[in-house]
């Protein structure tokens, strides 16, 4: 019988003893939860996408409650205005008004426009492609169309269609993956109001430019000569916008020869130069 209960007893005191450690143990090493920090975690939409400029959700919520006023509730891209109006009563703050963001790629490379160098066989991301003589195409500006963006993106916003990476900017809550993850780093995150965009990376001189993607800026300037506000200047071969001065009237798209400019107001009828011509006006 002394053979069974000794054992029996030894376990108890052993299962006492641990108890009475762990509880020590857990006095000893608490770490008071900040209260602040579980509301706050609490409205964010756990996307932990990384579009508020922090490593994720849980680094959101305590740099807000550490800061506030520096860091403000309306960066989480995801939640929009909802989740700011949120955050803000956890804080005790009023939100300020929340302009939406949307990606928009830089180039209309399409399957048709440009012009091929090499039948790439290797891995399908265009990280790996751009190893490979800087891409499987002559622009070496332009989108590779392997969709390294569509697989960064938590939403569905971002597809390739055509050769092309494209945004569906209903789903778009421009947090900024696809455009860290694009390695021509073609892809801006711009103003949901923004409806004029130039959409083409190349820097290259236009002669080169035709040789290499039919939809390419030529540098060639009637975008330019068209703005009554100053706000498109061609700068180191390609078109730029200053979106300070633009009022997105369009009217640069329209003059664009080879389609470069896109106004989002806009379905596009684009009579695209002859090669011969667009080389002469570049």
């Amino acid at each position: 019988m002394n053979n069974i209960i000794i054992p029996v007893a030894l376990v108890g005191v052993m299962g006492l003893a641990f108890a009475i450690v762990l509880t020590i143990a857990s006095k000893v090493f608490f770490v008071k939860v900040d209260e602040t920090v579980t509301n706050l975690r609490a409205e964010l939409p756990g996307a932990n996408c990384g579009g508020c400029g922090f490593a994720g959700c849980d680094d959101y919520a305590a740099s807000l409650a550490a800061d506030p006023e520096g860091v403000g509730v309306s960066k989480c891209p995801v939640g929009g205005a909802a989740v700011a109006a949120k955050l803000a009563e956890v804080l005790g703050m009023e939100v300020k008004e929340q302009e939406k963001n949307i990606a928009f790629v830089k180039c209309n490379g399409n399957c048709d426009a440009k012009k091929p160098l090499i039948e790439y066989q290797g891995l399908m991301s265009c990280a790996a492609a751009k190893q490979v003589y800087g891409g499987m195409n002559v622009c070496k500006f332009g989108c590779m169309g392997l969709g390294d963006c569509a697989a960064a993106c938590q939403f569905g916003a971002i597809s390739v269609c055509n050769g092309v990476a494209t945004v569906n900017r209903e789903k778009c809550v421009g947090c900024g993956a696809c455009a860290k993850a694009c390695p021509n780093g073609l892809i801006a995150i711009y103003p949901e109001k923004t409806k004029v965009a130039v959409q083409c990376s190349s820097t290259d001189k236009g002669a080169q430019v035709r040789k290499a993607c039919s939809n390419g800026c030529i540098g060639c300037m009637k975008c330019e000569k068209t703005c009554k506000f100053d706000a498109i200047h061609v700068e180191n071969n390609l078109a730029t916008i200053d979106y300070d001065k633009c009022k997105n009237c369009g009217m640069c798209a329209k003059a664009c020869p080879v389609g470069a400019i896109n106004n989002m107001r806009a379905k596009r009828k684009v009579e695209v130069a002859a090669p011969a011509e667009a080389a002469k006006e570049a």
